[in-house]
C-alpha cells in the first residue's frame, strides 16, 4: 500500500510540474500593454527637427498641395517603379501631379492621402492618376 501512494505522489507531482512549467510558458507569450504617451509641455508642440530636410518628412509630398512641380518627376518614378507599364504611369503621375501638387506614398494605393489625385476620373469613370 505505501509503495502505490508513493507511485501516486510522484505521479500528481509530476503533473503539478507539467501544469506550472505550461503557465509559464504560456505568461511568456503575453503582450505587456503599450507605453503611455510622453506628454509634452503646452507651450511647445512637438514638430520637426531642425536638421531635418523637409522632404524626409513623412508626410511630406502626400497631402495635396505639399510638392513643388520640379518634385513630381522623382515622386512619380517611386511611384511607378514597381509597375511593368512604366512609361503610361509616369505620363499619368506627372500629369496629376503636376494639377494636385501631390503623389500617395508607396507603389500601390494609399490615394486617401491625396484626395485631388484619388477623384481625378477618366471619361470612364476609372482612376485616372496611378
Amino acid at each position: 500500500m505505501l509503495r502505490n501512494s508513493i507511485h501516486v505522489f510522484f505521479f500528481f507531482f509530476f503533473l503539478m510540474s507539467l501544469t506550472i512549467h505550461s503557465q509559464e510558458t504560456q505568461a511568456d507569450h503575453h503582450y505587456s500593454p503599450a507605453p503611455s504617451p510622453v506628454a509634452h509641455d503646452p507651450k511647445k508642440a512637438p514638430g520637426p527637427i531642425a536638421s531635418q530636410p523637409i522632404a524626409a518628412l513623412p508626410m511630406y509630398g502626400a497631402t495635396p498641395g505639399s510638392l513643388h512641380p520640379q518634385e513630381c518627376a522623382g515622386r512619380c518614378g517611386g511611384r511607378c517603379a514597381a509597375t511593368a507599364y512604366k512609361k503610361p504611369c509616369l505620363f499619368f503621375c506627372q500629369k496629376c501631379c503636376a494639377i494636385c501638387l501631390c503623389v500617395p506614398p508607396g507603389t500601390y494605393g494609399n490615394k486617401q492621402f491625396c484626395p485631388c489625385y484619388n477623384n481625378w476620373k477618366t471619361k470612364r469613370g476609372g482612376p485616372k492618376c496611378p
